[in-house]
């Protein structure tokens, strides 16, 4: 059964950072639109290619992907790398989702990383509750994928 939370009067996850498997993700947001299955399979490929460097901590989902919106653009993540990663050890086919402009061209996705070992001044729970900000300032429910 999904763990996710029904969407608000927005459209949006209810703020707080909700764990949840790769199988449970696709249930609830694949949705019935083409462009929902596409972003779905681009996550799922990015998911993977991610976990292929050994080194993914935490895989977070945010945006309009995980929204009510049919027809989200791309799908956006954020990456919590352990401190040993370093990109140009992963394998090559892994690299490009560390790139962010190459991301986004290859896997249509906006993906931005860190590691803990890099982080001045706030802590990981801190700078994964970031990214539940929308542009407008107001707070909006993420997923963290708990499977590899």
């Amino acid at each position: 059964m999904v763990t996710l939370p029904p969407f608000n009067a927005a459209g949006d996850l209810p703020p707080g950072v909700y764990c949840a498997t790769m199988a449970e993700v696709e249930q609830r947001f694949m949705g019935a639109t083409d462009q929902r299955a596409l972003v779905t399979r681009r996550l799922r490929h990015i998911h993977e290619v991610a976990h292929r460097s050994g080194h993914v901590d935490r895989f977070i989902v945010f945006g309009s992907y995980v929204t009510n919106k049919s027809s989200p653009n791309d799908v956006d993540v954020v990456l919590v790398m352990d401190d040993h990663f370093r990109c140009e050890e992963c394998p090559v086919e892994c690299r490009g989702i560390f790139n962010h402009a190459i991301a986004q061209a290859r896997f249509g996705a906006s993906v931005f990383w860190i590691r803990p070992g890099l982080m001045i001044g706030e802590t990981v729970e801190d700078f994964v509750a970031h990214w539940q900000q929308k542009r407008d300032g107001t707070l909006r429910g993420i997923v963290e994928v708990t499977n590899p």
